[in-house]
């Protein structure tokens, strides 16, 4: 039985007293992930102040299932599990990513007769044979636990595979984001369900690129972190060249993003030039000068937004917003795959992630971010001021790495989790993590960050980590096998859910299990769970 939230409030009012509501929270360390097990399966591990309980699971039916899906994290495709006659087909996994929460009342869904609510949790989902839009009602029963909003668009077309989302209150909308250089971009969606899609792409506005993060400022800007994946070194087999960038958009008129705007490109100057993709350089690019100078801590850097494309003189077809940055001269990253505004500094800071290589085996090692690690720009005159400052964070490296989502916790402490993939599980027999950073901490004099969850791999997952071994081995049985193999933790997300401008994520520091504020994650892959975060009982979450 859990505690009531107003009982968890007031116990930890009491244990912090209300002085220190802003104080960063002080987690036990999980020793260690969890290893790699051929046929084991893993429970999750969370430091000793936290618990966890499901809020969604990918069996779960939603309550207006389609053609396309009927099942929360199954595509309507197959046998949730393998059979003995086919072991190596089962349903396309769907893979909900990032979480969006919202507090919103008046919400309506397939069922005119049921109040869902007032507490929502929205995602994309990232694999399948094609993409649609979820809503997990918190607080309704099984039966309308889960509404499909879309599976195809306002055009009746199937929506892409999603990977990011966020709110954007200046238009009341909902941002996806979608991977693919010319496949990817953002479409916008209402959050109420109208039993028709409201979903629409956004590609002849803000370009069709490898987009993951997504994120609004005060100003009603939208920052977009890609991960756009480069090519293996020809001398350098095991590493790839940078070729991934984050993107600012600045609209037209911030209540209607179909107005137009411009798309901008950070761009990065060391040493008096701006670093640069240089095409046809993989490896000169892998071990440049300036790769070494971005990973090494106490450096800092100055930048300046480029334009990458303007509506009001480029016109309104899509674009290939990768290519483009690229002309601009843009500074390509390491797959920087998410970004969010430090909270209570007036969007002045931004951190983000910097996947690496994921390959244990990279030439490009640490020093040339072959690990990746997380980079903060900051920018004193506010987030639409054209110019900044660059510096390193924290560098990855074997046993930190794949970072990949992240979130603010508090005003000063940061989450972000790995998606190192099963490759690398293998090459450190270690799956994955999530790490707290504490802003306050030099990491170039050689501290850790904190585990705060070491991930398990669920029976599913371990089934399809077997299948895909099968695959690796030319078994034919398994030939033909689509799904991923090892969990990935995903969608890491402390929210109150305010859906005013007020809101946005980067204004209020945040207050977990207080006020409102809520945590969430997603163990992606595999059963597909969406879990919310609490304080374990007793409640021992005590700050610093």
């Amino acid at each position: 039985m859990k505690y009531p939230m107003h009982a968890l409030s007031a116990a930890l009012m009491l244990a912090m007293g209300a002085a220190a509501q802003a104080a960063p929270y002080a987690l036990t360390a999980v020793a260690s992930a969890n290893p790699k097990v051929p046929g084991m399966v893993q429970p999750n591990a969370l430091s000793k102040e936290l618990a966890q309980h499901i809020a969604a699971t990918g069996a779960m039916a939603l309550e207006n299932g389609s053609a396309l899906t009927k099942l929360y994290g199954y595509n309507d495709n197959g046998p949730l599990i393998p059979l003995a006659a086919a072991p190596g087909t089962e349903a396309s996994k769907t893979e909900p990513d990032k979480n969006t929460y919202l507090v919103l009342t008046g919400q309506h869904g397939a069922d005119a007769h049921y109040d869902y609510g007032t507490h929502f949790i929205f995602q994309g989902h990232e694999t399948g044979t094609a993409g649609y839009i979820t809503r997990v009602n918190l607080d309704a029963d099984p039966a309308h636990r889960i509404t499909l909003l879309a599976d195809q668009d306002v055009n009746g077309l199937p929506l892409p595979t999603f990977d990011g989302s966020t709110w954007y209150p200046f238009s009341g909308k909902l941002l996806f984001t979608a991977e693919g250089s010319l496949g990817g971009g953002v479409w916008q969606a209402d959050a109420d369900y109208t039993g028709t899609s409201t979903a629409e792409g956004l590609t002849g506005i803000l370009g069709q690129g490898g987009y993951e993060g997504i994120q609004a400022d005060s100003d009603g800007n939208l920052w977009i972190v890609e991960d756009a994946g480069g090519s293996s070194g020809t001398a350098n087999p095991h590493a790839k060249q940078p070729n991934s960038f984050v993107f600012r958009f600045v609209p037209t008129d911030k209540t209607n993003l179909k107005a137009g705007g411009v798309l901008q490109a950070l761009q990065v100057v060391n040493a008096g030039h701006p670093v640069v993709f240089h095409p046809g350089q993989k490896d000169q690019d892998i071990l440049s000068d300036d790769m070494l100078a971005l990973h090494t801590y106490g450096k800092m850097f100055k930048t300046q937004w480029v334009t990458v494309h303007n509506t009001a003189t480029d016109g309104t077809a899509p674009f290939n917003a990768n290519a483009a940055a690229k002309l601009a001269g843009a500074t390509p990253f390491k797959r920087p795959e998410n970004g969010v505004f430090q909270p209570g500094t007036g969007f002045k800071h931004f951190y983000f992630t910097e996947t690496g290589d994921t390959n244990q085996l990279t030439e490009a090692g640490e020093n040339y971010g072959g690990f990746g690690g997380l980079f903060v720009l900051s920018q004193p005159d506010g987030p639409s001021a054209n110019t900044g400052r660059l510096k390193l964070f924290y560098r990855g490296n074997a046993a930190h790495t794949g970072l990949d989502n992240i979130t603010f916790l508090t005003k000063t402490q940061v989450v972000a989790v790995e998606d190192a993939g099963d490759a690398l599980h293998v090459q450190r027999n270690a799956l994955d993590s999530a790490y707290v950073f504490d802003t306050m901490v030099d990491y170039g004099t050689g501290a850790d960050p904190v585990r705060v969850i070491a991930e398990g791999r669920d029976a599913s997952a371990t089934l399809d980590s077997a299948a895909n071994d099968g695959k690796s081995q030319g078994i034919a049985a398994f030939a033909a096998f689509q799904n991923e193999g090892d969990n990935e933790i995903t969608g890491i997300h402390v929210s109150d859910g305010d859906p005013d401008v007020d809101g946005i994520l980067g204004v209020k520091p945040p207050m977990p299990f207080r006020q409102g504020w809520r945590f969430f994650w997603t163990q992606q892959h595999g059963d597909n769970t969406l879990w919310e975060v609490e304080p374990a009982r007793p409640v021992a979450a005590y700050v610093k």
